[in-house]
């Protein structure tokens, strides 16, 4: 347990985003007595940075629609110190002190108990041409700035986006949107690498029919000058293939800098280990969201999975920790859902190499129905992979990918993982049926129905 906050006493929350302005808002909630204090190395506090695809391809159009808050409100409205522009350096968690950088200079401020929300980065590949002009990840509100400035003064025309993740795939249907011919690379032998290659597979026909080229298993070297000063050429797989503009999209890591200059001790993913109430080896410290840690529902063990709902469910959780509290984490099941053109594409729980890797014995069952009933005019093809234990037929993980429907059934399954159910618990739930939502046998449930027989035979 961290100290009980004395009364009057100071909490300071590292990192202004989703983890951060949870953790010191939940705080303030609890204890009006308490001086809460935040330090963001940025200009902006409280915005989505999952939202910044859509900044780009012009759907969010107003840069302000991005902020949920902004930094006066948190002052006005809960009385919680932002200090923009501060980027915290060191850490000394036996004198409880944080020292940062300002534009006046540099302070050491004390702290009674301190929150480390500092987020993930954009993990910089080591390749050669990454300084010039065109060159750009994708990552905070000013990132999304200097992309949209980009593409409108250059008219970009093409473009190649390094990586076949979330970001750059939702990156890639953006600069479609811009009318950018686009080019993605990836090194791995497919793109949405997490989704087994049966669902992968409907992505990428879907990148293909919207006249996206894609190369997978292509090692890019670097990157070339073209004729005005800017990013001309991508090097990859012995070619110098023409780009305008490149879209580094290789994933992230914890940033963990100021953790590590306070010794505190990081888990295996290289993110900081927090035990479920979110206190790090420094009881006095606490983390949240993506440099920090959480444990898996299915496996039980310490996972890595960078998301802003982790973030802040884990940051509220922290807040009430860090002046009080004793609340703790449920885990994570890692459920996600992202859009790639006409398509929903959502995940929860392991894929059947993950869970095989955790040393678990799976079988999967993979339907194909409708997002409506038949009888009723529109919706379109729904896949639905549900992977479950062997042995036990506990739910482990699903897929589902399709024209809609995907992103709320998902979270069906991510409950029946929450609650530890079986396949033969899934499929007898009673879920709702109308024309205009699902045929009279949902989807899930039909897919659910499917690994119970397999899981008979």
């Amino acid at each position: 347990m961290p100290p009980a906050m004395r009364e009057g006493g100071r909490l300071l929350v590292v990192g202004g985003d989703a983890a951060g302005m949870s953790a010191a808002s939940r705080a303030r909630r609890l204890r009006p007595d308490v001086e809460i204090v935040v330090l963001e190395r940025g200009r902006i506090v409280s915005y989505s940075a999952c939202s910044l695809p859509y900044y780009v391809s012009d759907v969010v159009e107003k840069r302000d629609d991005l902020v949920a808050y902004d930094a006066d409100f948190f002052r006005r409205e809960r009385r919680i110190d932002v200090r923009l522009e501060s980027n915290a350096l060191v850490l000394d968690p036996r004198a409880k002190t944080v020292t940062y950088d300002h534009p006046g200079g540099t302070e050491t401020i004390e702290f009674d108990a301190l929150v480390i929300g500092t987020g993930a980065r954009a993990a910089i590949p080591p390749l050669s041409g990454m300084e010039l002009p065109g060159v750009f990840t994708l990552r905070t509100v000013p990132d999304g700035d200097a992309i949209r400035q980009f593409i409108e003064d250059k008219n970009v025309k093409n473009a190649t986006v390094l990586g076949g993740g979330y970001i750059g795939l939702e990156m890639a249907e953006a600069l479609v949107e811009r009318g950018v011919t686009v080019t993605i690379l990836e090194l791995l032998p497919r793109v949405l690498s997490n989704y087994d290659p049966d669902m992968s597979r409907i992505v990428s026909r879907e990148l293909m029919d919207r006249g996206v080229t894609v190369h997978t298993e292509t090692k890019v070297e670097g990157f070339e000058k073209g004729a005005c000063e800017a990013v001309g050429y991508v090097v990859a797989g012995g070619q110098r293939l023409p780009s305008e503009m490149v879209i580094v999209s290789a994933g992230v890591r914890p940033n963990t800098a100021l953790a590590e200059s306070g010794g505190l001790e990081l888990g295996k993913s290289g993110a900081i280990r927090v035990d479920a109430r979110q206190i790090t080896s420094e009881p006095a410290v606490l983390a949240a969201g993506d440099c920090s840690e959480a444990v898996h529902m299915v496996t039980g063990r310490p996972t890595w999975i960078p998301l802003g709902t982790t973030a802040n469910r884990q940051g509220r959780i922290a807040g009430e920790n860090a002046v009080g509290g004793s609340r703790k984490f449920a885990g994570v099941a890692g459920t996600n859902v992202t859009k790639i053109f006409g398509l929903e594409a959502a995940q929860t729980g392991l894929s059947t190499r993950a869970a095989e890797e955790a040393g678990l014995a799976v079988d999967s069952a993979r339907i194909l129905s409708r997002s409506r009933s038949h009888a009723y005019p529109g919706g379109g093809p729904l896949t639905v992979k549900i992977i479950f234990e062997k042995e036990t037929g506990r739910v482990l993980g699903a897929q589902i990918i399709g024209a809609e429907g995907a992103a709320k059934r998902i979270d069906t399954v991510a409950a029946a993982i929450y609650g530890r159910m079986t396949v033969s618990d899934l499929a007898a739930i009673d879920m709702s049926y109308a024309p205009p939502f699902s045929p009279v046998w949902d989807p899930v449930l039909v897919a659910a129905g499917q690994a119970v027989k397999k899981l008979g035979s």
